[in-house]
């Protein structure tokens, strides 16, 4: 009887990871042919070159820039912006949206009011952000705190309320603290829709972090776009778009890792 159960265990087994070696071998497929599909309309002339500059051209103004160090320097300072406003934005978020989902009167003190700020465009919000933080670093970082925080908020409270009642009820009549329901209960519990949001703010934060560095900024990807849009050099501003795409897709494949590991019931299906 054991030997059969675990002869379907391991069947199961190879079919998931089968399934995902499809899977990612799909995903490397797929780019790769758009791009080869770009080189061939550009040089056969369905694309015009002086806007859509062929992938050989673009690459090799990368490593052109990657060469002198300039790709380094604006990377390097996008990330660190990032990486603040990922901890300013995402960690009140976390704390605030389990609370919310905890308790209803904290819920109902919140949530008008994050219903109504939600769908103000955080683009359009960036010259107040300068009035007040100024030119410097401290308004890259607000604005990207500001697009994480409410993808972190919105799927934190979701998740804790989607946590069957019974494990609260567990909680409650074992005498557990509100810190132990927090830790043991509504953390594992909201797991999953936690790093959701947290995906969605790190592509919220991406767009945010190039648009605020278009404007009052000396470095970054979003300044090497606008800078190169400004001299015409059009297969730079490509190398930015592509270095800012290729940052979201390894952040969305280092969360999908760590998401295997924080929910392992999840992976499973």
């Amino acid at each position: 009887m054991n030997i059969a159960k675990e002869a379907r265990f391991a069947a199961m087994r190879k079919r998931l990871w089968s399934a995902r070696n499809r899977d990612r071998l799909i995903s490397i497929a797929s780019p790769v042919a758009l791009i080869a599909l770009w080189e061939v309309c550009v040089r056969t002339g369905l694309l015009d070159a002086r806007f859509f500059p062929a992938p050989s051209q673009v690459a090799g103004t990368l490593v052109a820039l990657v060469k002198s160090g300039e790709l380094w320097t604006h990377t390097a300072a996008s990330l660190v912006r990032l990486f603040w406003g990922m901890l300013l934005g995402g960690i009140p978020a976390l704390f605030l949206g389990i609370a919310m989902g905890l308790y209803r009167p904290l819920r109902a003190v919140f949530d008008p009011l994050v219903t109504a700020t939600y769908p103000i465009p955080k683009s359009a919000i960036l010259p107040l952000i300068l009035l007040i933080f100024g030119l410097g670093e401290a308004s890259k970082i607000v604005m990207v705190a500001i697009g994480v925080f409410y993808p972190v908020l919105i799927n934190s409270a979701a998740g804790v309320m989607e946590i069957n009642k019974i494990y609260l009820d567990v909680g409650h009549n074992f005498k557990a603290s509100r810190w132990q329901v927090f830790r043991t209960i509504a953390l594992p519990g909201a797991m999953p829709l936690i790093m959701t949001g947290v995906k969605l703010g790190v592509g919220m934060g991406l767009i945010l972090i190039a648009i605020a560095e278009m404007i009052g900024a000396k470095s970054g990807l979003g300044y090497m776009i606008w800078n190169a849009w400004e001299i015409l050099s059009v297969e730079t501003m490509y190398v930015g778009l592509i270095v800012i795409a290729l940052l979201g897709f390894l952040f969305s494949l280092v969360l999908t890792e760590l998401e295997r590991w924080l929910v392992p019931w999840k992976a499973a299906f």
